[in-house]
């Protein structure tokens, strides 16, 4: 059988009350009271506009040395994995996959 997808659905509850356009003026109301609590303010504060001044800001990270079973690649000079070595050249530049690539 056919459907029509532009033809308008009638659920189990064919019968529209009197009372039905004014629920819905009820909640469109009620909707919009709830979305006007919503302080703006709290979203500007964490918001920061590029090249703003961040020398005020200090960074906590913890350094770790590279390990026995890591390379510096020669050509991007991130620390990768042993087994992201892809060639080592003739002057001994090691390089890792996606540089050799």
């Amino acid at each position: 059988m056919a459907t029509d997808y532009d033809a308008p659905r009638r659920g189990d509850s064919e019968e529209v009350g009197k009372n039905s356009l004014e629920e819905l003026k009820s909640r469109r109301g009620d909707a919009q009271a709830a979305s006007a609590d919503v302080d703006d303010g709290e979203t500007t504060e964490s918001y920061e506009l590029p090249g703003a001044d961040l020398s005020g800001e200090e960074l906590s990270v913890r350094v770790v040395p590279r390990q026995q079973d890591e390379f510096t690649c020669s050509s991007c000079y991130l620390v990768h994995h042993r087994s992201r070595l892809a060639e080592v050249t003739p002057d001994g530049q090691l390089l890792c996959r996606d540089c050799a690539g």
